[in-house]
Order: C-alpha cells, then sequence, then structure tokens
C-alpha cells in the first residue's frame, strides 16, 4: 500500500527471532516440573530473568523498553506486587546514579570537560597505549577513595570530547572510541573494594562479618588487606580491554595536547566548585551522615537555580533509557533475594568448590559474587553472598574472614552492563552495544577473579590475614 511505513525486512527478522528465543527459554524455564529447593515464585523469577536477558543482551527491542518489561513482567508472573516491583526503579540509588549521569551531561556543557581533557593529555601524552595505561590506574585508585560511578563520570566525559573531534560519533564508533569508553568504567568498578569509601559493599562486609563471627576489621586493617590488590586489578583489565578492543591507532591527534584555552569562565568555576563540594561530602558520608543522593539533588538544584546551564539542553541531552535500565536492574535484584532464587543459585553453585583448598572456595563464592552482582547491586549481592559464605567456611574449617573479604572484591566484576552504575553511564553514551560489552566483560571478569585468586593466595598469608597457609593449599 502506498504510504505505508515499512521496516527494513532483516531487522524485521532479527527481532523476530530473539524475541522468539526469548519466548521460547522463558516457556521453558515454566514448564519445568518442581525443582528441588526453589519455590514456584523462584522458578517464575529465572524464567523472566533468562528472558529480560536475553532480549536485552541481543538489543530485538530498545533495552529501556525491555527494563519496563522487567518491571511489568514481575507483577504478571506473580514474583512481586505492583508496588514493590517497581518501587525500586526510584530508590536512593537509581536517585543517585540518575543525577550522576546528569552531572556528566553539565561537565560537558560548561565546558569542563574540555580542560580536564586538556591536563589529561598534557599529563599522558598522545600515545595511545601509555596514555590508556595511565587512565586505567588512575581510574582504578581513584574508585578506591572515591565512588566509581563519580570517577567514571570525570573521566569519561573528559575523554569522549576527543572522538568528536576525531569525527568518531556514536553511530560511526570504531576500535578506539569502544577500547576507552569500556575501560574507564570497567577499570573503575575494578577498585571500588580498595578502602571503606569505595564502595557500600566494603563497610556491609565487615559489618556482617562481625555480626556472624565476631571478628572486627578496622579501617587501615581493610585498606591493607584489599588496596594493593587494586594495582594488579587495573593491570589486568587495561590488558583484558587491549586484546579484545586493541585501537587501530596509535597515536591521537598532536594538535589535542597543545590546545590553548581561554581562562575558565564564572559559571565553569562554580560548577567546578559545586562539584568539588559534592564530592569531598560523598567522600565523608559515613562522619556527616547526610546521603550521596542529597547531596547530589542538592547541587543540582543550586546549579539550576542559578542558571549556570541550560536545563532544556541537559534534558535533551540527558539518556533516559540507560537510568531505567538500572532501575530495572535494582528491581530484578530485590525479586532475586525475595524470591529466594539467589540462595538457591548459591545452593546449588557452591558446593561444586568443596573439597579443596581454602582458595578453591574462594574462587567459587568470587565467580557466583560476579554472577549475582551482575543482575543486582554490589552492595545487595555481598549481603546475599556473606550469610551462605561464611557459616560455610566456618563449616570447613576454613577461616571465614578472608572469604568474606572477598566478596567486595569479587562483586566488583560484572558480566552485564547493568551490572553497575559505571558501565550504565557508559553505555548511556552510545559508543558501545551490549554485544560490545558482553564480549569484553566476560573475560574481564573471569580474568579478574583468577588474578584477584592469585594474589590473595600469596599476599594475604604472607602478612599473616588470617591464618591462612601458603598459595592456598591445606596442611
Amino acid at each position: 500500500m502506498a504510504g505505508r511505513l515499512r521496516m527494513p525486512s532483516s531487522i524485521t527478522t532479527r527481532t523476530l527471532i530473539w524475541v522468539g528465543v526469548a519466548l521460547l527459554v522463558c516457556i521453558t524455564i515454566l514448564l519445568l516440573p518442581e525443582i528441588e529447593g526453589l519455590s514456584p515464585r523462584g522458578q517464575s523469577f529465572l524464567a523472566l530473568l533468562a528472558m529480560v536477558l536475553v532480549l536485552w543482551v541481543s538489543e530485538a527491542i530498545p533495552i529501556g523498553i525491555t527494563a519496563l518489561l522487567a518491571g511489568g513482567g514481575l507483577i504478571a508472573f506473580g514474583v512481586q506486587s505492583a508496588p514493590n516491583a517497581w518501587m525500586p526503579f526510584s530508590n536512593a540509588a537509581v536517585m543517585y546514579v540518575l543525577m550522576l549521569i546528569m552531572f556528566g551531561v553539565i561537565i560537558e556543557q560548561v565546558g569542563l570537560a574540555k580542560r580536564i581533557l586538556n591536563f589529561i593529555l598534557r599529563k599522558g601524552g598522545t600515545n595511545v597505549k601509555r596514555l590508556s595505561l595511565l587512565l586505567a590506574v588512575s581510574s582504578t585508585l581513584l574508585a578506591t577513595i572515591f565512588h566509581d560511578a563519580t570517577v567514571t563520570i570525570i573521566m569519561l566525559y573528559s575523554i569522549i570530547p576527543i572522538f568528536r573531534m576525531m569525527g568518531i560519533t556514536p553511530e560511526k564508533s570504531n576500535r578506539l572510541s569502544k577500547f576507552f569508553v569500556l575501560l574507564i568504567p570497567l577499570a573503575a568498578s575494578a577498585g571500588g573494594f580498595g578502602t571503606y569509601l569505595g564502595g557500600g559493599r566494603n563497610p556491609i562486609t565487615v559489618d556482617i562479618l562481625q555480626q556472624i563471627t565476631g571478628v572486627e576489621i578496622g579501617f587501615l586493617q581493610f585498606m591493607t588487606y584489599n588496596l594493593p590488590i587494586a594495582l594488579f586489578t587495573a593491570f589486568a583489565t587495561w590488558g583484558v580491554l587491549w586484546l579484545v578492543f586493541k585501537p587501530d591507532v596509535k597515536e591521537l591527534p598532536g594538535e589535542l595536547a597543545t590546545e590553548k584555552l581561554p581562562p575558565m569562565s564564572k559559571n565553569e568555576k562554580t560548577v567546578l566548585g559545586l562539584f568539588l563540594a559534592a564530592f569531598a561530602l560523598w567522600t565523608f558520608t559515613d562522619l556527616t551522615g547526610v546521603q550521596v543522593s542529597v547531596v547530589a539533588a542538592a547541587v543540582l538544584a543550586v546549579i539550576f537555580a542559578l542558571r549556570l546551564v541550560d536545563w532544556k539542553e541537559t534534558i535533551l541531552k540527558f539518556p533516559w533509557e540507560s537510568w531505567l535500565v538500572f532501575g530495572a536492574g535494582v528491581s530484578l535484584g530485590t525479586a532475586m533475594l525475595e524470591s529466594g532464587a539467589g540462595q538457591w543459585l548459591a545452593g546449588v553453585f557452591l558446593p561444586i568448590f568443596i573439597g579443596g583448598p581454602w582458595t578453591l572456595l574462594f574462587l567459587g563464592c568470587g565467580l557466583l559474587g560476579a554472577v549475582l552482582t551482575s543482575m543486582m547491586s554490589n552492595t545487595a549481592a555481598a549481603a546475599l553472598l556473606l550469610p551462605i559464605t561464611i557459616p560455610l567456611a566456618q563449616s570447613l574449617g576454613i577461616d571465614p574472614a578472608p572469604i568474606a573479604l572477598g566478596a567486595p572484591i569479587t562483586c566488583s566484576f560484572i558480566f552485564l552492563v547493568i551490572g553497575c552504575p559505571p558501565t550504565i553511564i557508559a553505555y548511556a553514551t552510545g559508543y558501545f552495544s551490549q554485544t560490545d560489552f558482553v564480549k569484553v566483560a566476560v573475560p574481564w571478569a573471569i580474568t579478574n577473579i583468577l588474578v584477584v585468586t592469585a594474589v590473595v593466595s600469596i599476599y594475604w598469608p604472607l602478612i599473616g590475614f588470617g591464618n591462612l597457609p601458603l598459595l592456598g593449599f591445606l596442611d
């Protein structure tokens, strides 16, 4: 019919195939006989989760719509009530991520991104290998004391102008842009376990360990045990990214490093001052008692009240889809906990790693932690994992403290883009697809868990943590 809007047949066929696969997987899990130890509600959750993951990874339909489908599906499948399914979409963590993404838009809009980029290039030069290694180590180490999402916002929105100057848009993304846009959030995530300040998973681990065993680990102790490990994860992250998405250029345009910038404007100085104040308050949240989302909301209110940037332009540039995806991830994570599906997965998976040295249990807990945190916040994943792994270690005669401290480390590594705020923020730029992410995230997560296991098997026994045998071998 004349005038009828036609979709390209290739897109229609691809969409139908992947939607069919998603539905087939979902229905197959629903029709399975009753699974021992798994409630019908938990089985329904796993069926929905499988369908959503297939749609997310394949991008058969826009991922923001799949995120909404996840919320609606929890209700339709009887896993959650309507309020419980949708409430996580607006919890404090999700709203904090929303505001952090808005910070990134503001950094670019006001002109600060260009200045940070100029500073980075003057320090790191234009050699791609040297600059990327500097960014990886810097992002990891900074994330040990600042929130990894904060580090990602600063680094990412500072480096993106390079691509635009080179004519590389999200639609024309290549190995160079994918390499950097994936490197920064993954390197930041790989450092959040270094100190108490790096993320909520760290203090909650210490708190749960003390509640169950009575063992107390102070701020300096925690830093001594975990911070040096971050150096190894920084280099491992860079190495995996270099292997998977090695850039096809060796040098960035030389004029980028020599560009002369005018003096900072009043608006730039004011926004910078407000951001620095926010970062300071976020760092000392435990002392001030002010929730991080409150700080972010207050800073945004001042920025827009003073008209430092244009509100309408910020809204137009804001990637709402990524925020919805993170909200869906939190909602699915909550449902996994409440339906018992998470505990069932732990019960099925962890016995595989029982019967060998303590490092084998550490490795198993780490792999499970990465799986869980790929579908919920790393704090929630640690909170689910620890009450299972600590008593398990005790029953096997293994010191539970090292097993417990492995949780915040390995819950830093994810397989899916929804797993943590830094990767959602990076996905919002449009420079990589879900398929690109899985292609690098799976080897990245597994490599880092293996690296961490190897490092702690030597480092922790040498410093006397946990009365552990060197290299994990039992007496």
